[in-house]
């Protein structure tokens, strides 16, 4: 298939800037085998079963965007992607003119060497050549970084104070996003405390979600794109987790395309997991076969992007693109601060 097969018309009115208000609010269109129904978040509970499993990303946005100077030039850097040694791939505008051995000053005290440029505009930072060791810089972020939003997410005046709270899971809690798994912003406490009521179990792994998750694919022919890679992490206990809702019955659930990424880069062919710590630059098409998740709770991703392709091959092609003609006709709201689809697996 081409990227063209995955492209759609996409009113800009049906991007949503804000989250929904409460949270679990949120409208929620359900596909599956039987057709299409139109929920809303808080409707949850009842559509899943005891002894499901909810696997959530419990990874944690960063205050990835900083703004600094290069000389008298200003420069804007987005973090995306963390190398063993400390030093960040970073996004940058304008990057035309960066040099490795440039200094970017973000402020008196805090600032990064460039270190190497990549493809598209990345360059590699060195906090520690301009006096900000690892293991400081998050604090250093928490002073001088803001969130990361995607670029549709208009801010003509700048960040919002609800901004840091909005873009952010309520079990986030291991460092390293710099985008939000945005299918787990619509839970929230009453939500979590239902479901348990009602029998279902939950689980959390890791992947820090780098911005190069969200970025439309610019190669006509699929197997041109590359994925960047993304670290992540499923521990004993959620292997576990998992391997006892399959005895009991249960279904699995990935709470987010990062969630289903990570876990079909591990299960084997039997469906079976093991506990893990590594990168992942899983590019999943129509054609995949999946392992082991059933249901997939997900927003509505951007046309051309790697995610529609995703849910395309969970949930079939034809199946999607009706599901996004009809959320697109009655209003439903898109992207990060959207509105959510929960889909059962095709095949």
């Amino acid at each position: 298939m081409k990227t063209a097969d995955f492209d759609f018309p996409l009113p800009l009115d049906r991007i949503a800037d804000h989250p929904a208000r409460p949270r679990d609010g949120a409208r929620l269109l359900v596909v599956n085998r039987s057709g299409r129904s139109d929920r809303i978040l808080r409707d949850l509970p009842g559509l899943l079963k005891p002894h499901d499993l909810l696997v959530f990303n419990d990874t944690r946005v960063i205050p990835a965007r900083l703004t600094g100077q290069r000389g008298v030039a200003r420069v804007e850097v987005t973090l995306h992607k963390r190398e063993a040694d400390g030093r960040w791939w970073a996004f940058a505008r304008p990057a035309k003119r960066l040099r490795p051995g440039d200094r970017i000053a973000f402020a008196d005290d805090f600032g990064a060497d460039v270190a190497a440029k990549g493809e598209g505009g990345e360059v590699l930072l060195d906090f520690a050549a301009a006096g900000c060791p690892p293991e400081a810089l998050p604090a250093a972020l928490r002073r001088h970084g803001v969130m990361p939003l995607p670029p549709y997410i208009r801010r003509p005046n700048g960040p919002e104070p609800g901004d840091a709270e909005d873009y952010q899971t309520v079990f986030a809690a291991a460092d390293g996003a710099v985008a939000a798994p945005t299918a787990g912003l619509h839970f929230t406490p009453p939500l979590l405390a239902a479901l348990a009521e009602a029998g279902i179990a939950t689980t959390t792994v890791t992947l820090h979600v780098g911005a190069g998750t969200f970025l439309p694919v610019k190669t006509e022919d699929l197997g041109a794109h590359r994925m960047h890679a993304e670290l992540g992490e499923i521990s004993a206990a959620a292997v576990e987790a998992v391997a006892a809702a399959r005895r009991a019955g249960g279904r699995v659930i990935a709470v987010g395309t990062t969630t289903l990424r990570l876990l079909e880069t591990v299960a084997d062919a039997d469906g079976r997991l093991r506990p893990f710590v590594g990168e992942t630059d899983i590019f999943i098409t129509p054609g995949a076969r999946f392992r082991i998740i059933d249901l997939l709770l997900t927003n509505f991703h951007l046309p051309r992007s790697t995610l529609f392709m995703l849910v395309s091959a969970f949930a079939g092609v034809e199946p999607m693109r009706e599901a996004y003609a009809h959320a697109i006709a009655t209003g439903y709201r898109f992207y990060s601060f959207g509105d959510a689809c929960l889909l059962e697996r095709a095949l």
